[in-house]
């Protein structure tokens, strides 16, 4: 189904309905003026901690121009928001059971990114993109998605069961992102090349690991690095230090960066890279002093 076709400077937005589940979900698919002539994509998740956010809102906006202007095609879909299930929420108690519940929310959202990605790849051409040259990204809550999606593709668990047999993304960038498994992460086959955006100062979705004393717990980009490039696969990380969640929505300011990461994938150049950056465009702001608790309390 197509709905509200409109035109905004270089780009076309369209809107298309992807999977039912208690409600319609749906997707914008920005095509630029010019498209790159691999005809690249880029799937793009909001954030705003599984209980705020839309495919819409003014930073995914801010997205789709800065990589249609690119030649990308940009693709921003609905996910399942689980923190906003009050009757499902009043069943976890406890710090075992805060776990319980986030694995619940972050699952649901996976087997909605992993929906939106099969329709993205059956509808290949008439989106005009090469669906072996899909990039995965998300800021926050949708950095997460899009990592766990390509941890559960890897490792043949339900919540990605809906992609095409087969198919992987060609990248996954996630801006402020983690894993949430029990025990630390490993992949039985391996991940898309990834490149992680990650603040040294996060308390939001931890740099490291939350909780800290539990097995099953969010693993964020620092183990995340760690845990890949033991096992020999292509990551990169960018440290930015004494930053905070303000990592989350950087993007735009990191554009560059990004292409330039997506850039040598395509290239076939598969490497690993780890480096503290500083760049005056992110400076600390209140969301380097908040912490997880402040957002959910």
């Amino acid at each position: 189904m197509l709905l509200l076709p409109l035109t905004a400077g270089a780009q076309v937005k369209k809107t298309y309905a992807f999977v039912e589940r208690d409600s319609t979900l749906y997707l914008d698919v920005w095509s630029p003026e010019v498209p790159r002539s691999d005809k690249a994509c880029v799937v793009a998740l909001f954030g705003g901690g599984f209980v705020v956010g839309e495919r819409d809102n003014s930073l995914q906006v801010r997205i789709a121009q800065q990589l249609t202007a690119r030649g990308y095609t940009v693709v921003s879909p609905d996910y399942r928001l689980g923190l906003k299930d009050s009757v499902k929420m009043k069943t976890y108690k406890g710090l075992t059971d805060m776990n319980d519940m986030f694995q619940w929310v972050i699952d649901i959202a996976t087997e909605d990114c992993a929906a939106a990605l099969a329709w993205v790849v059956s509808h290949a051409g008439e989106l005009n993109i090469n669906p072996e040259r899909v990039v995965l990204t998300g800021c926050s809550a949708g950095a997460i998605t899009v990592l766990q999606l390509d941890y559960c593709r890897a490792n043949s668990l339900p919540q990605a069961a809906l992609l095409p047999a087969g198919w992987m993304p060609a990248a996954v960038v996630p801006y402020s992102g983690a894993v949430m498994c029990k025990g630390k992460p490993k992949w039985q086959t391996p991940p898309a090349p990834t490149m992680l955006m990650h603040g040294t100062k996060d308390k939001i979705v931890a740099y490291k690991r939350f909780p800290p004393v539990l097995s099953h717990a969010l693993y964020g980009s620092a183990t995340v690095y760690k845990r890949m490039k033991k096992a020999g696969y292509p990551v990169w990380i960018m440290r930015y230090e004494g930053i905070g969640h303000e990592v989350a929505s950087f993007l735009p300011g990191s554009v560059d960066l990004f292409c330039g990461f997506v850039e040598q994938v395509f290239t076939g150049r598969r490497t690993t890279l780890d480096a503290t950056v500083k760049d005056e465009k992110l400076v600390p702001t209140e969301w380097t002093k908040m912490n997880v608790f402040d957002i959910y309390k």
